[in-house]
């Protein structure tokens, strides 16, 4: 009778190694891209990040010719933040690069995808995120909005 318990319990614990150990399976990642051939973002620049308050509204409907429309799409077109206001509630050593000072216009492009804003349309919002760079061309025609990479949102009044 010892003999067939010893028997079933060996058995079991190979079986139960052979069942974990085919758990495991797949390609470990190298390199830590864990998605290969698309390219990962850069890593957020601190001294760059601000955070502002103000109204959210939809843009005006000057959409770049031939951009995407899909709402999954990250974009800068789609929505700004108006009557803006610089807030001072950032941890040391952010938003001190020369970019994040010059950005202290009235209005922002807020860069995002659609489903991170479209419940704050028309609402009183705060806004953190990385102040990016104008494009060439619209530094060359006099500027515009500063752009916000939006990292978080939140409501802070249910009216402008």
């Amino acid at each position: 009778m010892d003999r067939r318990w010893t028997g079933a319990l060996i058995a079991m614990a190979i079986a139960s190694s052979v069942v974990a150990g085919a758990q495991g399976g797949g390609k470990p990642v190298i390199g830590g891209n864990p998605t290969p051939g698309t390219p990962q973002p850069d890593p957020p620049n601190l001294s760059d990040r601000i955070t502002v308050t103000g109204c959210l509204r939809p843009a005006p409907n000057k959409a770049a010719a031939g951009e995407a429309q899909d709402a999954n799409t990250p974009s800068d077109s789609r929505f700004v933040l108006a009557n803006a206001k610089r807030v001072d509630r950032l941890p040391p050593d952010t938003g001190g690069s020369p970019l994040a000072a010059k950005a202290n216009g009235n209005s922002y492009r807020l860069e995002g995808i659609d489903s991170q804003f479209s419940p704050f349309v028309n609402v009183m919002v705060e806004v953190s995120g990385e102040v990016k760079p104008l494009a060439a061309d619209k530094a060359a025609a006099g500027g515009g909005a500063p752009t916000l990479l939006v990292e978080f949102i939140q409501k802070i009044n249910n009216h402008c």
